[in-house]
């Protein structure tokens, strides 16, 4: 395929998977139940965090973090006493334990209370054209407060070379608008032109079978070559192509 025939085949996919049947299968069902932004961002942080995986066991276990908030994860975080995380004990999630989420609670808290929210400490600065600074600065402001070695692994670092997928996929649905109804678009401070594509396995994979990627590993240095592709084929949205990307990795097996 040439440029213009691989952009019309990625467009047509786009359309194909960017629409409200997308979301029963994905992890981005769980901030679609709550309509305060607090809540849409907190629970859709958390989500994405533990979003590796089987797909299945993903958004169960999303589900039972949201039950063990009450169903209003602003409002837990926010008032939670040490008796209600004690509720916290037993949950896991692959690697992803009672600890690490008890000590999320806190440093949500922490942003909350005196950094503006997840919104403004994501925010990138400078004009940045990108998330890079702005997610390693997420990361200082995240770990300010006591925390466990351990926990430093669920919270990725571009600047250290991650392609911070989990993060990205977190900011596609904050950012992106919700005109098609799968991603929220409640970040209005934030542009969807600044975005990453979450890149995976998956969409790494058929990155490289479509020759929109070169790079072996998928890490940032891969984002920013596929930045340029997506960049180029909707300056305004580039991150609409990881629905094709992804729908032809994990629903076509392309």
């Amino acid at each position: 395929m040439n440029k213009k025939e691989l952009k019309d085949f990625l467009d047509e996919k786009v359309i194909q998977y960017n629409n409200p049947d997308f979301i029963d299968s994905d992890p981005i069902q769980i901030p679609h139940q709550f309509s305060v932004k607090e809540d849409i961002e907190i629970a859709g942080f958390l989500a994405a965090t533990i979003a590796w995986g089987n797909r299945k066991m993903i958004i169960n276990n999303s589900h039972k973090m949201m039950d063990l908030m009450g169903n209003s994860p602003y409002d837990f975080i926010m008032n939670h006493s040490e008796e209600d995380l004690a509720n916290f004990d037993g949950f896991v999630h692959r690697t992803f334990n009672a600890d690490d989420f008890k000590f999320f609670v806190q440093s949500l808290k922490n942003i909350y209370q005196n950094h503006g929210g997840l919104e403004t400490v994501l925010q990138p600065k400078n004009n940045a054209d990108n998330y890079q600074h702005a997610i390693h600065h997420f990361k200082q402001v995240f770990f300010e407060i006591p925390h466990q070695p351990r926990t430093l692994k669920h919270v990725s670092d571009p600047l250290k070379g991650s392609a911070s997928k989990r993060i990205n996929m977190f900011l596609r649905w904050m950012v992106r608008d919700n005109t098609t109804g799968v991603d929220l678009g409640i970040w209005h401070t934030h542009s969807a032109a600044h975005l990453h594509c979450p890149l995976d396995v998956h969409t790494g994979n058929i990155a490289r079978k479509l020759g929109i990627l070169t790079r072996k590993q998928n890490d940032w240095k891969a984002i920013q070559e596929l930045d340029l592709t997506l960049r180029d084929f909707d300056a305004k949205d580039p991150v609409k192509y990881d629905f094709a990307l992804f729908g032809l990795g994990v629903f076509e097996k392309f």
